[in-house]
């Protein structure tokens, strides 16, 4: 993948002399030479300074030998990326979308990993939200798909499975369309006094956690409404239904077409990313690694 001259001028270069280089590379001090000088003919730059005393790089030649470290480097990890997936040719990945988990964040990095990565190959499993998500995604993870998409701020999910972060979804608020507050473009805690506000119960997520306590704190006139732990249908068709608000993130604004989600003049995210098995396969880790490479 790169000039093999390459590695005698790096030897040369790293030994400071044609004899060294040639003990190194079991060849003989003519044959070095000869490649360094068709190097510098190929180049049409001077790489050494001959002297009496021995060799010494020219700027020029200590340009290019930076450079040619790392082109070896870059193109010796390439072939090992490229060696580890040809075990795994065609490997499908399943990723499970639904409505409050779609697989939109993971297909925009799709493209990417595809062109480096042809081998690999995306099936879209289709599954239900649920309230149980606790035991029926644990259940299919690693069984009947491989990665779901979606916030993860629930430390009994991270417990009991992988995640890795792609990004972070901004923390809103739901509210039906012919709610007073509808009208608002950005919403502030203040503006929950004397609503009711759902949002998921006390004790599984640290950054849900810390909104309750900060409108308990300092705005008791708020009437919190606990949710379960995970977000069904339900939970939005509830909201509009009895005129609430609730706690939501800006990549669910389509969910529940009666509800309008707003921001909130607040500092809350949620994490967002690939939740998969707890022992995933080599090829698994494989596919993290080649997203990591494409963020």
């Amino acid at each position: 993948m790169y000039n093999q001259l390459l590695e005698t001028f790096i030897c040369v270069a790293d030994c400071g002399s044609f004899t060294k280089a040639s003990e190194r590379l079991y060849i003989s001090s003519t044959a070095v030479m000869n490649k360094i000088n068709a190097l510098e003919s190929h180049l049409d730059i001077i790489l050494f300074n001959r002297t009496p005393r021995g060799i010494v790089l020219t700027e020029a030649g200590k340009s290019i030998y930076r450079d040619a470290k790392n082109m070896i480097a870059f193109s010796q990890d390439s072939i090992k990326r490229a060696r580890r997936l040809s075990e795994d040719e065609h490997f499908t990945v399943r990723v499970g979308t639904s409505l409050l988990y779609p697989c939109k964040p993971l297909i925009n990095l799709w493209y990417s990993v595809n062109a480096r990565y042809p081998l690999f190959k995306l099936k879209i499993v289709p599954y239900e939200d649920n309230y149980n998500a606790d035991t029926s995604i644990i259940q299919m993870l690693g069984s009947k798909i491989d990665f779901i998409v979606g916030p993860c701020g629930s430390a009994s999910w991270l417990s009991q499975l992988n995640f890795f972060q792609l990004g972070a979804s901004r923390v809103c608020c739901a509210v039906p369309h012919d709610h007073p507050l509808a009208v608002k473009a950005c919403l502030t805690q203040r503006d929950f006094i004397g609503e009711r506000l759902m949002l998921v119960k006390a004790g599984d997520s640290e950054i849900i956690d810390r909104i309750r306590a900060g409108l308990t704190a300092d705005y008791p006139g708020v009437q919190l409404i606990d949710t379960p732990f995970y977000y069904d249908v339900e939970v939005f068709n509830r909201c509009e239904q009895e005129g609430n608000l609730l706690l939501t993130l800006e990549q669910w604004e389509d969910v529940h077409p009666l509800l309008k989600t707003i921001p909130v003049n607040w500092n809350y995210y949620m994490p967002y990313g690939l939740l998969y098995a707890p022992e995933p396969p080599k090829s698994i880790l494989r596919f993290i690694e080649a997203v990591k490479e494409c963020l």
